[in-house]
């Protein structure tokens, strides 16, 4: 059976151009890139140009790119360093849809005694700018706001937080996982002081991330240990991963314009079909200021988990936004903010596309969710009870 793959905010498959590029660093080529001599010499060469690789697809310069493990470790980086490098001030400011590597951390924190303001956001979505702009004071020390909503998609106008952030002398830090290689970024002209990224999310392998650092931002670092990373990330460098993901932004580049033009078409056609064959269906968040790969459909009196068994029988792999976690019955704190009804928030599904993705797949989701939808409303309680309620003039 033929996997259709439409779960890449989740994960993406590395390329084969990224996998040819880190095979000989597994073998031959394993020497440790801070040694003296030549056999490592030039396994330093190639972690240098994958940090170029890097800079170059962020508009940084190649000295503000740190190589960390993943994007949670870069999150944690960032906050915990301006905590440390402004002892003085206790408070973050977060939204209450940010990635659980920031939310979970913000909650752990407000443990020890600091003060962690969750900025509201709209039924689209929307950061609340107005609440955003009060909740700075000259106690925080770091706002952290995501650049994409990896359920909805829904961009946040970061590049503005930032200059908002910086008029009151407070650090900024976003999330960009979701954003990187979908849409262009230019750190070169903008305030963010710290950002974020995922090798996994843009195709290349798992366990390797990046932290940006404005140069001369106050840094404290998180890993302490040895040299490397001109002292701010101690930890011998997972060389063949660096060198993947350094080709990963490299094509990234080159498929950008892709990215956010057939992919969005895809991505189009596959929510303009579902939501016009299926009755009591919804796209949730913003469907216009949002990344060009995602779309997050709710399916009234349905379960999400519900759906995704049954698309997993035809090879089809999305996501739900609904908890997956065993025992529980809450819809994801993404849509629980946005104020979707609960009988929509629990039959929620993201589909989030890649280059990857061809024409023959979506169309083969467009002819099999619309009768896995009927047959999961058919077996529903709610389903008769509720198309009568709606039909019931008020």
């Amino acid at each position: 059976m033929t996997t259709v793959y439409l779960d890449n905010n989740a994960t993406t498959q590395v390329s084969a151009e990224v996998l040819a590029a880190m095979m000989p660093y597994f073998g031959r080529l394993y020497g440790n890139p801070s040694s003296m001599h030549t056999f490592g010499g030039q396994v330093g060469i190639k972690v240098r140009e994958a940090r170029e690789q890097v800079a170059a697809l962020l508009g940084a310069s190649p000295d503000e790119i740190i190589f960390t493990s993943c994007g949670t470790e870069s999150d944690n980086t960032a906050i915990r360093s301006a905590l440390a490098t402004y002892p003085e001030r206790r408070h973050i400011v977060i939204s209450r849809v940010e990635h659980p590597a920031v939310r979970s951390l913000c909650a752990h924190l407000a443990k020890e005694g600091c003060r962690v303001t969750e900025l509201p956001v709209d039924s689209e979505g929307r950061l609340n700018m107005e609440a955003y702009e009060k909740s700075l004071t000259p106690d925080t020390a770091i706002v952290s706001l995501m650049w994409a909503n990896n359920e909805t998609g829904v961009m946040f106008p970061v590049e503005k937080a930032a200059l908002m952030a910086h008029d009151r002398g407070i650090l900024f830090h976003t999330d960009a996982v979701q954003a990187v290689g979908k849409i262009p970024i230019d750190m070169e002209n903008n305030a963010i002081d710290m950002l974020s990224l995922s090798g996994h999310k843009l195709h290349a392998p798992k366990g390797i991330g990046v932290f940006y650092l404005r140069r001369g931002t106050r840094f404290s670092p998180f890993m302490i240990g040895g040299h490397q990373e001109r002292e701010r990330r101690g930890g011998t460098e997972n060389v063949p991963s660096i060198i993947g993901l350094g080709k990963a932004c490299e094509l990234a580049a080159a498929y950008m314009e892709e990215e956010n033009t057939r992919v969005r078409q895809l991505r189009d056609k596959l929510e303009h079909e579902l939501l016009d064959r299926i009755p009591n269906s919804r796209v949730n968040g913003d469907r216009v200021n949002r990344l060009p790969n995602t779309t997050n459909i709710s399916f009234e009196f349905v379960e999400g988990e519900g759906i995704l068994l049954m698309l997993d029988r035809y090879g089809i792999c999305a996501s739900s936004g609904s908890a997956c976690t065993s025992g529980s019955l809450q819809p994801s704190h993404v849509l629980r903010a946005m104020g979707v009804p609960f009988t929509m928030a629990h039959g929620s599904i993201r589909f989030s596309l890649s280059i990857m993705n061809t024409e023959e797949e979506i169309d083969l989701v467009i002819e099999t969710l619309p009768e896995i939808i009927q047959r999961l409303r058919e077996m529903s309680p709610y389903w008769d009870s509720g198309r009568q309620a709606c039909a019931t003039p008020s």
